[in-house]
């Protein structure tokens, strides 16, 4: 990576292959290829070879969030780290980490190697996103972003295809498979690092804690975002596992169905976002995930059955791809400067939940899991209240629907 800096606006004269837009489809690629197949084996792993329970699981994913609650610290790391090497740097750390997965097949392992592979996913997260909003034109974002979601699920569709197709046949290992694909996400950051030059973005980033009354309703969409969320990653897969036993090739199975499906959907809900805003993407969102998460508690409570329980697991994955519509509201409401700082507070708002969270619902689903779902329901329904707060037409100054009769302070 050249040591001088190119400003944004010179990056068109570089070629396709050395250009901003370039370096954030395979940041995109990479981080899913380590993080995706870690998801899709981890329930399994857990379970067979640590033999975890529902408390169990709970606490290594409230380990795990920790560093996302922490995501804060980027703003003391960018001080003297640019944020696109830090991005390459964070994937690193999440590529090794995923690599030595299987050496660690203890509750302590398991809750160590997580944490540090945490910290690699939700700073990559946390820049990837600042990055994004500093680099793509507003006119432009919902349909990249969009875009960006598909080439991630492309790229591990092929992973996942190759562990569904051969995790029998060949006799794969837990180790192979977490090798090859840190492996792989080590090898596109190397390459990266090499063939981009560093890009100066026009808008220079505030490198302090900020916490702006403007941003209020922001704040608070981040918050139930990241509660509602661990319930999905933490409990959704667990069930699957649990109740149905799911084998590995059967839960990356369901993997694949989701990839497919956003690889297709993921560019048709940036042109929604783009066409009909961010207000009725969301609502459409948080009302799809209410019904999700009540049916979700249907499985257990009325024995509804695995085909449901499937189904009812690729639904909730699309659902969750429509959050790009909250990165685009906040780059319509955002100051330019704050892009970077903001990202690292909504980082760490979106995981005060998961902080507590998943250890509490693990407790609980021991006793009734399909309470589990109707807690998660309700938070989608808190969702939803306050999307119908969002204004049709976001931007500074008109933050919420509020805003016209009172404005909110600057600060």
């Amino acid at each position: 990576m050249l040591m001088t800096p190119i400003p944004l606006s010179e990056a068109r004269s570089l070629p396709i292959w050395r250009r901003p837009i370039t370096l954030l489809f395979l940041m995109a690629i990479a981080m899913p290829l380590s993080f995706a197949t870690w998801s899709a084996l981890l329930n399994n792993f857990v379970i067979e070879v640590a033999q975890f329970d529902g408390s169990d699981i709970g606490w290594l994913h409230t380990v795990r969030e920790i560093p996302g609650f922490l995501a804060i610290g980027v703003i003391l790391v960018i001080i003297v780290m640019r944020e696109q090497v830090l991005a390459l740097v964070s994937l690193a750390l999440l590529a090794v980490a995923t690599a030595v997965t299987a050496w660690f097949p203890t509750m302590g392992g398991l809750l160590f190697i997580t944490l540090m592979s945490s910290i690699g996913f939700h700073y990559f997260e946390t820049v990837n996103q600042s990055l994004q909003l500093q680099w793509l034109k507003k006119d432009r974002a919902p349909q990249i972003l969009g875009w960006l979601i598909a080439a991630g699920s492309g790229a591990t569709l092929v992973a996942y295809g190759l562990i569904v197709l051969t995790w029998d046949r060949l006799g794969l290992s837990y180790d192979t498979v977490f090798m090859a694909s840190g492996g792989l996400t080590l090898v596109i950051v190397i390459y990266c690092a090499i063939a981009f030059p560093q890009f100066e973005s026009p808008n220079p980033q505030v490198k302090k804690f900020i916490l702006r009354k403007r941003y209020w309703l922001y704040y608070a969409l981040q918050f139930m975002a990241g509660a509602r969320r661990q319930i999905f990653v933490v409990f959704a897969g667990f069930m699957m596992v649990e109740r149905f036993g799911f084998d590995v090739h059967e839960v990356t199975a369901l993997y694949l169905i989701n990839l497919v499906a956003n690889m297709v959907i993921g560019p048709v809900f940036g042109r929604a976002v783009f066409k009909f805003g961010e207000r009725n993407t969301l609502i459409f969102e948080y009302i799809g995930l209410t019904l999700v998460f009540t049916l979700y508690g249907g499985v257990y409570w009325f024995g509804w059955g695995v085909v449901l329980a499937a189904v009812l697991y690729v639904v909730d994955h699309l659902f969750f791809a429509m959050a790009l519509a909250l990165k685009t509201y906040f780059q319509k409401i955002g100051d330019p400067g704050d892009m970077a700082p903001t990202a690292a507070v909504a980082f760490t708002i979106n995981h005060i939940a998961a902080v507590f969270l998943p250890a509490l619902l693990g407790y609980l689903w021991l006793t009734s899991p399909g309470a589990v779902f109707a807690v998660a329901s309700c938070m989608a329904m808190t969702s939803l209240g306050l999307a119908l707060l969002i204004p049709r037409h976001p931007a500074p100054g008109n933050e919420t629907r509020f805003s016209a009769l009172a404005p909110a302070p600057a600060e």
